[in-house]
């Protein structure tokens, strides 16, 4: 299984080792950053850092707040599928290409610095009839912009409608300049979190929609860096009743110092920072600074984790699973006997869409 993962996480040559960077220059438009900067002096910056991770945790409700956008709008596109692997299938691309889809787009209440990535993009999968009852999906990181979509319609076969949300910088929101989603984790500090707080508050924004339209009873399902955002998201967010993490991990810098398809990542890092470091630059955006937050509220979890994961390492995993049971929070866990890449893969992506779909049902049917 072990040589499976390796393989899987190895395919891609056209990972990009980038330099490490503080990212400054992406706290312009965050809320609760005061007009004060450190100096040029490394000490003085990483201490600033840490602290302001520190006060984001602290007052997060204010940090992931947002207005409401406006221009929501539904649109009929042909699907393209947006790879980013090294190793492109055109005959994929075509089997999409005849395929027309529809979308929900508007602007995204978090504004980057670029325009592409400032229009949210949401594929929409509604369910037959007049339920009330939906659920966003996330996809892993660097997903293809037809990854899930078998899952909605799994969701719509159950009486749920589905609404499949490119994260920031995927597929059609990626920058030109980009093949894959690497603004989302890169050895840029402040990137990364602003990225995350985009995404976070794109989920709640795809909610407000949702509720426009009627639906009342609401869930959030996300694999991966997906499931990250999904459960930041939930924990500021009362509406998201049923959640589904698919690989849940403890602390974002941790799943960049270890994972084995951030390799490339850490090679950007590790003249810098180390891994106990890492861990407080991206305390913000790691699920285990909000648990508190998230058990403000009565929901309904599963959590599932792979025992042979590479990129979220199990020990990660059970961390988060015994944070829930020492919570007594409303979860399920199942652990797969698979890992991080060969969850994507016969015969274990079966087996993961049936522990996430009889979860949802039953969730939802209460």
């Amino acid at each position: 299984m072990y040589n499976w993962e390796h393989r899987l996480t190895t395919r891609d040559s056209n990972r990009v080792v980038r330099p490490f960077d503080w990212g400054l220059d992406w706290l312009e438009h965050w809320p609760i950053v005061s007009s004060y900067r450190p100096r040029n002096d490394p000490a003085e910056i990483e201490e600033y850092f840490f602290e302001l991770n520190r006060q984001i945790v602290e007052r997060s409700d204010e940090f992931f707040g947002y207005t409401t956008p406006t221009d929501f709008r539904l649109e009929q596109r042909a699907v393209r599928v947006h790879a980013t692997g090294s190793r492109i299938d055109p005959k994929l691309e075509q089997k999409h290409s005849n395929q027309i889809g529809t979308f929900l787009r508007f602007t995204s209440a978090v504004k980057s610095q670029y325009e592409e990535n400032n229009i949210v993009n949401a594929r929409w999968f509604p369910a037959r009839g007049n339920g009330k009852r939906a659920v966003i999906v996330l996809p892993q990181w660097n997903s293809d912009a037809i990854s899930h979509n078998a899952l909605c319609r799994i969701f719509n076969a159950l009486g749920i409608s589905a609404l499949r949300m490119s994260m920031p910088y995927h597929d059609i929101r990626m920058p030109s300049e980009l093949k894959r989603a690497d603004y989302c984790v890169s050895a840029n500090m402040g990137r990364n979190i602003d990225a995350a707080r985009q995404g976070i508050i794109d989920i709640r924004s795809c909610l407000d929609w949702l509720e426009q339209q009627g639906y009342s009873e609401l869930g959030v399902m996300g694999t991966s860096l997906g499931s990250c955002y999904a459960f930041i998201a939930s924990a500021h967010d009362e509406r998201l009743k049923v959640n589904v993490f698919n690989h849940a991990s403890t602390y974002f810098g941790d799943v960049m110092w270890t994972g084995q398809s951030t390799r490339h990542v850490r090679a950007g890092l590790e003249e810098v920072v180390d891994q106990d470091k890492l861990r407080k630059a991206q305390l913000a955006i790691s699920p285990m600074a909000f648990f508190d937050k998230f058990s403000r509220w009565p929901k309904k979890s599963l959590m599932i984790y792979a025992k042979y994961d590479l990129t979220f390492l199990p020990e990660f995993s059970l961390q988060i699973a015994g944070e829930f049971q020492r919570r007594q929070l409303e979860t399920t866990v199942k652990e797969l006997p698979c890992g991080h890449y060969t969850l994507g893969e016969t015969p274990y992506k079966y087996m993961d869409a049936w522990h996430i779909s009889r979860f949802i049902g039953r969730a939802f049917a209460g």
